[in-house]
């Protein structure tokens, strides 16, 4: 059957064996990968901190052809060589149809990337070539604040037909530009574009019929929004918070 979707799974190469003692396959996430199945519009990956998931996001995007610090394809900045060798060991499978547009977001060097345009737009370009921040909305990243530059990058840069990689993009969203974001992914996802994302907010996997895989320690499991331990731990404290404060506070020290 022919798949219209641009991304549609990820697994382990079969011809290489890698160190499972080793980073980054020692992770519960990586070392049990299996293999993992992506929605045709939202997949989100979650898991505790040291899960893996990012580490997971980020073999991913290098292995698409993405900068490892972010950015389009045509971004080859290097600030500090941090990631895995993970990509060389996923095999991923695509769709017959390729991306008119593609990003990989990722919240840690978001600074470093709005760095790298400006250095760009300051050197010699070719006549009529218009400045990248036009993409951006026309106003340097670094003049916004952390929020309003991750909006601009959803609501200017990026447009239908696209696959995006975007790794906790809630980090610096208040929880009304959460539910913004939520709106532009959902109007890009009406315009066929593909999301994998690795978050913390359970805003943000609120995305109706999202597929939803959680890191554990016994690997990729997936799971139904009500059953992720984000969406249980924020409905029990926000349906009791003094009542869930109280027992966390108070709760004994061990001897």
């Amino acid at each position: 059957m022919i798949s219209y979707q641009f991304l549609i799974d990820a697994q382990l190469r079969p011809d290489k064996t890698p160190d499972f003692s080793a980073y980054p396959f020692c992770l519960p996430a990586v070392r049990h990968l299996g293999r993992l199945e992506f929605d045709p519009a939202v997949t989100f990956i979650v898991g505790e901190n040291g899960s893996g998931k990012s580490t997971l996001l980020e073999g991913l995007a290098v292995a698409l052809g993405f900068n490892a610090e972010g950015g389009s394809k045509n971004f080859n900045f290097n600030t500090r060589a941090s990631h895995s060798c993970l990509h060389e060991y996923l095999r991923l499978a695509r769709g017959v149809r390729k991306p008119r547009d593609g990003y990989f977001l990722r919240a840690e060097s978001y600074f470093s990337l709005a760095t790298e345009i400006e250095r760009l737009d300051e050197d010699d370009s070719p006549i009529n070539s218009p400045p990248i921040i036009n993409s951006y909305g026309c106003r340097s990243l670094h003049e916004q604040s952390h929020g309003e530059s991750f909006l601009a990058l959803l609501e200017k840069r990026f447009g239908g037909k696209g696959l995006y990689i975007l790794d906790e993009p809630e980090a610096a969203l208040s929880p009304q530009r959460q539910l913004r974001a939520l709106k532009r992914i959902h109007e890009l996802v009406q315009e066929g574009s593909q999301f994998v994302i690795a978050t913390h907010s359970p805003i943000l996997m609120a995305y109706p019929e999202a597929s939803i895989f959680v890191c554990t320690p016994d690997g990729i499991r997936q799971r139904a929004y009500e059953d992720t331990e984000h969406y249980e731990v924020m409905h029990d404290f926000m349906a009791n918070p003094r009542g869930a404060l109280k027992m966390l506070l108070e709760t004994p020290k061990e001897p």
